[in-house]
């Protein structure tokens, strides 16, 4: 039951399907403690059907809203105990008049929005290691943040979610498992030649994207090369309602990413990454504009090149991924090390660090 006998109502702002990863461990913990536990989904009428196919899959208690407004207004009625946002979210002064709030950032990455999403201070920000702890509160000395680690990873560390099936999915269990997630921008996707898995062909490919690549309209040419390699029997490409990373994680023995924070929750696991530092750029974010870039990665992507090894063009991939292959420990004690600093305790305990913290405040 719950602690010293208060239920509490939670709900969680799930602007778009990748938060869900980050907020299901907490909400099975609030659940297993007696409380209750509220999905507010933003519908997106492109995406509609794939979110009833996931809220149907992980049985989740929702209420559909149309946009950030009807979410807000719903806020408002309801007057939940706790507000959990993955996001940015204004004007919290009325909401906090009945509600407190807490923001679980969707991840862990090297993006400057990593650190602006608290302009606007929730109740409670939980943090990801000291690293992070440390630049918050320099940054926003009246808020108030705590130190949990990152909850999404809880269910592997505890083992009660499940690895994703290769035989099923016809790939070669014999065969080394690569994972392919980038971000969707700035995105190394564009860079990687047609018949990339050709090359690859001695190894298994996950290919899981970022969200945005399969849904916005920009980035149609990120789609069209995915679909071409996923005609290869090495290949298998995620379906869209296959939200989580969780189970490719865990099956994928070595991980190949850009700008996403995938890299950070990869190593934390104690398994080796590849870093692609090199990115298809639009015209905007080149020349004289390539300040944008800049300020679009925060400083703490150097980190990448602490934990990962760093590619810089598409032609020395496959080389990289034969000699991690063959010596997997490169670079384990830096994992260690930077996951303690940038990811913060990973011991499975996360969500009970936050549900503990969400009962006593």
């Amino acid at each position: 039951m719950a602690n010293s006998g208060v239920i509490l109502k939670v709900y969680f702002d799930v602007m778009h399907l990748y938060y869900l990863a980050q907020y299901l461990p907490v909400s099975d913990k609030l659940t297993e403690k007696g409380h209750t536990a509220v999905f507010v989904i933003h519908q997106n009428t492109d995406q509609i059907e794939i979110l009833k196919q996931v809220v149907t899959a992980e049985q989740l208690n929702v209420i559909w809203v149309e946009d950030t407004q009807t979410a807000r207004a719903r806020y408002l009625a309801d007057k939940p105990d706790w507000l959990v946002t993955g996001n940015l979210m204004e004007d919290l002064d009325a909401i906090h008049q009945h509600t407190k709030t807490a923001l679980m950032q969707h991840g862990i990455g090297p993006k400057s929005c990593y650190y602006t999403v608290s302009k606007a201070l929730t109740s409670v920000r939980f943090v990801e290691g000291p690293h992070r702890l440390e630049r918050l509160k320099q940054l926003y000395p009246n808020g108030e943040f705590v130190d949990t680690g990152y909850a999404k990873l809880d269910p592997v560390i505890n083992q009660t979610s499940q690895a994703f099936d290769l035989l099923k999915a016809e790939l070669d269990p014999t065969k080394k498992t690569l994972l392919y997630a980038p971000t969707f921008y700035p995105s190394s996707i564009e860079m990687l030649p047609k018949n990339w898995p050709e090359q690859l062909s001695d190894y298994n490919l996950i290919i899981k994207p970022h969200f945005f690549t399969y849904c916005k309209k920009r980035y149609k040419k990120q789609r069209a090369l995915l679909a071409h390699w996923q005609t290869y029997s090495n290949v298998y490409f995620a379906a869209q309602h296959e939200h989580s990373l969780l189970p490719f994680m865990q099956s994928a023995d070595i991980l190949i990413s850009d700008a996403s924070s995938t890299l950070f929750e990869f190593v934390a696991l104690g398994k080796p990454a590849i870093w692609c530092d090199f990115y298809k750029l639009r015209w905007t974010y080149r020349g004289i504009f390539s300040y944008r870039f800049k300020q679009r990665l925060d400083p703490d992507l150097k980190y990448f090149a602490e934990v990962a090894t760093q590619v810089k063009n598409p032609s020395e991939l496959k080389q990289a991924i034969k000699k991690l292959v063959e010596n997997p420990e490169i670079k384990a004690d830096k994992r260690v090390e930077y996951t303690a600093k940038m990811v913060g305790q990973v011991d499975g305990s996360v969500s009970e660090r936050i549900v503990a913290y969400l009962e006593s405040h």
